[in-house]
């Protein structure tokens, strides 16, 4: 059974949020809504939504400064959305925790396909197929699957749900060369043209999380030109071929 079909729709365009809230209401979703930044800090903490949906450019409080401050203390999935196709704007919601980008105007069926990968992936949808119940563990590094839970020398790791994913993915294939598309489809359920760079985006928030020394990794490793390696927390830097 699904425990939670909550999605909060943060966008001043009313417009957009009664097209957006009609399309989602038939595929079975109970809809909130914020026309604003500071509404949608209080919705979130209110209702506490398993998707949040929210737009970039917004008064009072734009979407960038929404996600870093939920961000703070929860880890509920984040789609952002944006008029403007500029890689920039894109990076800059990765680093501070979005889990995804869309760029307006944007297909609803594409939409929706995003939502349910994502929430597949932290437990909100049901799998196709059984997840191994496991843990996963490499040097000092401990992924509890089930749980969605991670521990880096006992301590508790606090991940988006992008960021789990691609790191369940590097402890299933340690040691192997991982192309940022296989990253991208790990952690979305689909790829997408264009979007592979921002991958890099997820990798460098990753490191801050495990690495002692972001300069001189010692887990995710990059192979030029291919992608990243995992090493299990071997000394080692950047490879080159």
């Amino acid at each position: 059974m699904e425990t939670n079909r909550t999605v909060l729709l943060v966008d001043d365009d009313a417009r957009l949020r009664s097209l957006l809230r009609d399309f989602l209401q038939k595929e079975n979703w109970q809809v909130e809504e914020a026309a604003d930044g500071i509404e949608a800090l209080a919705a979130i903490a209110a209702k506490r939504p398993s998707i949040v949906i929210l737009d970039l450019m917004m008064p009072k409080l734009d979407g960038i400064e929404v996600c870093r401050r939920v961000r703070q203390t929860l880890q509920v999935p984040i789609i952002m959305l944006t008029a403007r196709d500029d890689e920039v704007d894109k990076l800059l919601g990765l680093e501070i925790g979005a889990d995804d980008y869309l760029v307006k105007p944007f297909s609803m069926r594409e939409l929706a396909a995003r939502m349910k990968a994502i929430l597949r992936r932290t437990g909100g949808l049901p799998q196709q197929t059984a997840v191994p119940a496991d843990t996963l563990s490499a040097g000092g590094l401990c992924l509890h699957v089930q749980q969605h839970t991670a521990e880096l020398d006992g301590r508790s790791l606090a991940l988006t749900p992008i960021e789990f994913s691609m790191l369940e993915l590097f402890l299933r294939h340690q040691g192997q060369v991982l192309s940022r598309l296989q990253l991208l489809d790990a952690a979305h359920g689909f790829t997408f043209e264009g979007y592979e760079r921002t991958i890099d985006a997820h990798i460098r928030n990753l490191r801050k999380k495990i690495e002692r020394d972001t300069h001189a990794p010692k887990y995710i490793q990059t192979v030029y030109g291919i992608g990243y390696r995992f090493d299990g927390g071997t000394d080692g830097g950047e490879h080159r071929v």
